[in-house]
């Protein structure tokens, strides 16, 4: 099923997002998260794609597995970095053949080593791509409620994302945050620009001390004091820290649904007791 007819036709949905193995040997590990996570009953679930196609093989595979074997819509993604063209049509391809219909469609990560193949430039050109060569495709973008950190201004950033809205974008979901205002703010001022697409939050319940640091450094998202507070007083204890992170999170969804933000997608981080625990705080509130 597309999700942006799921989008269409509920108020609310929680997806969930998981990551294939580097390796064929932690196949089995994944696929085994993924079940977890799938028989929660997600509205849908989403699988990254490693840069360069690093994992595509896996990418494929457990995209399939979540919806052939468990019946849970899915939504594989497909990066540009350091993928050549002939790639991209390869798998796009393979994603057809397995039945998969929904794509979110990145630029992705640029590799430590830099990048080895300059095919494409932008997401915006990889969504153009995907949508000439199989419109029937959904596809979803990725956007920026602070505004990309390698963007000179907010203002800039939204210039670009109403290229990917008119390339073919049919959704848009959000890096993580950790403040809703700043979700507020920017939903006001990307319809302000003219861009209609329904726009999913992305959020990070962070469990461990050391994720603080690392999303900081990949989002460049804004760290509320309360959120602070929390970590300064459980970052030392995990069992506390998983607790707190996970009703931090769930307070940021219960907070979105009420204002009428009500499609939320979740970094769950293959962790189905993270994905448990934030449906079942929102059991009633969902149903």
């Amino acid at each position: 099923m597309k999700i942006i007819d799921i989008l269409n036709q509920k108020d609310v949905t929680i997806s969930f997002e998981v990551f294939p193995p580097k390796t064929d040997d932690k196949y089995a590990q994944v696929e085994e998260a993924a079940r977890k996570i799938a028989s929660l009953h997600p509205s849908f679930m989403s699988v990254t794609y490693g840069a360069g196609g690093g994992t595509s093989k896996n990418t494929a595979g457990i995209a399939a597995d979540i919806q052939n074997k468990y019946g849970t819509p899915v939504l594989a993604h497909l990066t540009c970095v350091s993928s050549t063209r002939q790639h991209v049509h390869e798998m796009i391809d393979v994603y057809r053949e397995k039945g998969i219909e929904n794509i979110m469609a990145l630029r992705g990560d640029i590799p430590k080593e830099g990048r080895t193949v300059f095919e494409y430039d932008h997401a915006s050109q990889l969504i153009y791509d995907i949508k000439s060569a199989a419109p029937d495709l959904c596809i979803g973008g990725a956007c920026y409620p602070e505004g990309h950190v390698e963007c000179a201004s907010p203002s800039e950033d939204i210039l670009h994302l109403k290229e990917k809205v008119d390339a073919g974008t049919d959704f848009l979901t959000t890096q993580m945050f950790f403040d809703n205002n700043m979700l507020y703010n920017f939903l006001y001022r990307i319809r302000e620009a003219g861009i209609q697409c329904p726009v999913l939050p992305g959020i990070m319940p962070i469990t461990n001390k050391k994720q603080v640091a690392r999303s900081v450094a990949l989002s460049g998202s804004t760290i509320p004091q309360r959120f602070r507070m929390m970590v300064d007083r459980f970052g030392d204890d995990p069992a506390k820290m998983k607790q707190a992170g996970v009703i931090y999170a769930t307070e940021q969804i219960i907070d979105l649904i009420s204002n009428g933000v009500g499609h939320i997608h979740v970094y769950s981080m293959n962790k189905p007791e993270i994905a448990a625990g934030i449906m079942e705080s929102l059991s009633e509130i969902i149903r």
